[in-house]
């Protein structure tokens, strides 16, 4: 199983960025997948997850309404759009799947796969 991740980068407060995760060796179109992110010096937290059937996708407080995230089965592509960031959500952004959260948190304690991460930097 591979999750790689690519597209992060360094942009200015407001601006947008697109990641993806190109998944291989797993039936990609039947798992539930999340990005999750670390920022510096903090613990990994969930961001967002889409559903292998037709349930809307699911978005942390502090991103909802400005990431949107998407899938293309035919690719065994995950994306994660961000529009209006912010400082705050400067952090390595992982692709994941079978991820657990402390109960009534955003917190992650553990992803059974996780990609390699990309850092998404906001900051002038």
């Amino acid at each position: 199983v591979q999750l790689v991740e690519s597209g992060g980068g360094l942009v200015q407060p407001g601006g947008s960025l697109r990641l993806s995760c190109s998944v291989s060796g797993l039936p990609f179109s039947l798992y539930t997948m999340s990005w999750v992110r670390q920022p510096p010096g903090k613990g990994l937290e969930w961001v967002s997850t889409i559903y292998s059937g037709s349930a809307t996708p699911t978005y942390a407080d502090p991103v909802k309404d400005r990431f949107t995230i998407s899938r293309d089965n035919a690719k065994n592509t995950l994306y994660l759009q961000m529009t209006n960031l912010k400082p705050e959500d400067t952090a390595i952004y992982y692709c994941a799947s079978g991820c657990a959260m402390s109960a009534g948190t955003s917190v992650i304690t553990k992803c059974r796969i996780r990609g390699q991460g990309t850092q998404v930097t906001v900051s002038y």
